[in-house]
């Protein structure tokens, strides 16, 4: 039964990725009912939450977001595991699109001079055809103007998955992993760097210490979702 449901999801996007129920018309990656269940972060300020306190002590943020939270068998988890390895990038247009317009009303944007999507390995690039982010920051970008800068900042070594690796294993692993191709072109900018999910932040903080190589940058993060127990 699982096989028969993973199989809808991935040939059949007109169906929900949670439950499977064939969607109506109106409705986009999620039936209502599912999309109702989304564990959505609310975030009061942007300047000081808690996803920019994770970083607290190891780099300066202006400010951060996230839009859910994710943990193991959570709706998170199904649509994020769909967008980053079953090839449906449309999840990533369609949630960016959704955070697009929750964030409008915000003066989150404002000031935000571009994008740029963590990178992942050629290797990895050319195995799966897409990084798995770029679909979320063009519907950023298409909503607010910002303008993505996706080859500037490449990861130059090919780690394997991180998940069953503390914190300080991932620092260490992650810590020398990604490179910056121009030190003058974010100067003076203020960049909005957006990552799939934040469990320990080591990923961020590592393209955070590659890019602060700028001169005078300015450096927000955004992610799709937050792990609850980082």
């Amino acid at each position: 039964m699982r096989f028969f449901k993973d199989f809808l999801r991935v040939f059949f996007p007109n169906f929900c990725v949670n439950c499977s129920n064939q969607l109506v018309h109106s409705e986009k990656i999620l039936c209502t009912l599912c999309a109702n269940e989304l564990p959505i972060i609310p975030i009061k300020s942007y300047n000081t939450n808690f996803i920019t306190q994770v970083f607290y002590g190891r780099i300066h943020l202006e400010k951060g977001a996230s839009f859910l939270y994710f943990n193991k068998k959570n709706i998170t988890q199904k649509l994020l595991h769909q967008l980053k390895y079953k090839g449906r990038t449309d999840i990533g247009t369609v949630l960016g699109t959704w955070y697009a317009e929750r964030i409008n009303s915000s003066s989150f944007m404002n000031d935000i001079d571009c994008i740029i999507p963590v990178p992942i390995h050629p290797k990895k690039l050319k195995k799966r055809g897409y990084n798995q982010v770029l679909s979320f920051c063009e519907s950023i970008s298409e909503k607010f103007g910002a303008a993505i800068h996706q080859d500037i900042l490449i990861r130059s070594t090919n780690t394997n998955s991180q998940t069953s690796k503390t914190r300080f294993e991932r620092a260490e692993t992650i810590r020398k992993d990604f490179m910056l191709l121009d030190k003058n072109l974010l100067k003076n900018k203020h960049v909005l760097l957006v990552d799939d999910v934040i469990t320990t932040g080591a990923t961020i903080e590592a393209c955070c210490k590659e890019l602060l190589k700028t001169e005078n940058l300015k450096i927000s993060v955004l992610s799709i979702a937050f792990t609850e127990n980082t």
